[in-house]
């Protein structure tokens, strides 16, 4: 007790380690897989819309980036999978490389604009360069099929062995196997010192420059790395539906982004795939109920969320548990 008061507990550095907790979390889409064999497609999308999310939780939860038009990437690694698999190049991990890589270099070169300003100037610039991208998508229908959307989508067998099927049971395998990769590495990253340095230029981007950190260049690497990943996203969706609509690019699928960040918590990487697995089921579930009111009992979780979890979910549990460990310590 002597030396423990002597040397009192320091606060602990993000680590890579993985704790019980993360390694059930990561079964429970195991299981999933047995326990709901019905709601494959369901859950893929869950998983899809979870991965794009994350990409979202980089820039904004990390960064501290805010965008309302991250769906620009998303529908560019979209229509690049669905384009190539249209046109003779269905290998799946083709088109999510090459989604990747025309997403991240789109978000590179919207870094020269979103990076150097403010809140309000980084809103209007992301909306104006996603309704942008989506206008234009409308009016090449001869490339993108316009508002009936990019058809005639054939991917290939993933490494050539597996096909996808009616049941969703390798879009299901497929989508889970991408997300698991890209959140490992994402993991390692917010837990480095890049990662640790992104934290620090949102909470205090002015004093960053002081300790010798590059904030424009940290920031547009976060930023590319972001669309990257949401490009991935986005062929998913294409290579899993085989359908590409022109609401990949809309503002809606960009603001739903940001409720789910409110709703799990940003910041956290695990709050962005817990968020979006709750919009996801509460909308599916309440619009079933309700199909002409769900949007209000949506808003009305929201708000309880907001108001009683600061933090989204995973902030109102840590504030919890965090009470209750200073609860159950005795007293020195």
């Amino acid at each position: 007790m002597i030396a423990r008061w002597l040397d009192p507990p320091r606060p602990m550095l993000p680590t890579d380690r993985w704790r019980p907790l993360e390694v059930l979390f990561w079964l429970l889409p195991v299981a999933a897989y047995f326990v709901f064999p019905g709601y494959l497609s369901l859950l893929s999308q869950i998983m899809i819309t979870g991965l794009f999310a994350v990409s979202l939780d980089l820039i904004l939860g990390y960064a501290g980036i805010v965008s309302l038009g991250h769906a620009a990437f998303f529908g560019i690694g979209a229509y690049t999978a669905g384009l190539l698999a249209a046109h003779g190049w269905p290998e799946p991990l083709l088109g999510l490389f090459a989604a990747a890589l025309l997403a991240a270099l789109a978000g590179y070169l919207t870094s020269f604009l979103v990076v150097p300003g403010q809140d309000l100037t980084r809103l209007m610039v992301t909306l104006g360069i996603g309704l942008m991208l989506f206008e234009g998508a409308n009016k090449a229908t001869d490339l993108t099929g316009g508002v009936d959307g990019l058809q005639g989508i054939a991917s290939g067998k993933v490494l050539g062995l597996f096909g996808f099927d009616l049941f969703g049971k390798t879009a299901y395998w497929y989508s889970l196997i991408v997300l698991f990769v890209l959140f490992v590495l994402l993991r390692r990253i917010v837990a480095s010192p890049f990662g640790l340095s992104l934290t620090g230029i949102r909470e205090g981007g002015r004093r960053m420059p002081a300790i010798g950190a590059d904030v424009p260049r940290r920031l547009t690497a976060a930023f590319t790395l972001g669309a990257a990943i949401a490009g991935v996203a986005g062929a998913l969706l294409a290579q899993t539906t085989q359908f590409v609509g022109l609401d990949t690019l809309g503002f809606s699928r960009s603001a739903d982004l940001l409720i789910m960040l409110v709703l799990g918590g940003a910041g956290r990487l695990y709050g962005a795939l817990v968020g979006a697995a709750l919009f996801m089921l509460a909308q599916s579930y309440i619009s079933d109920l309700n199909p002409v009111y769900w949007q209000f009992w949506l808003g009305l979780l929201l708000v309880a969320i907001v108001l009683f979890a600061r933090g989204g979910i995973l902030g109102g549990l840590e504030r919890l548990l965090g009470k209750l460990r200073t609860t159950r310590e005795p007293a020195r």
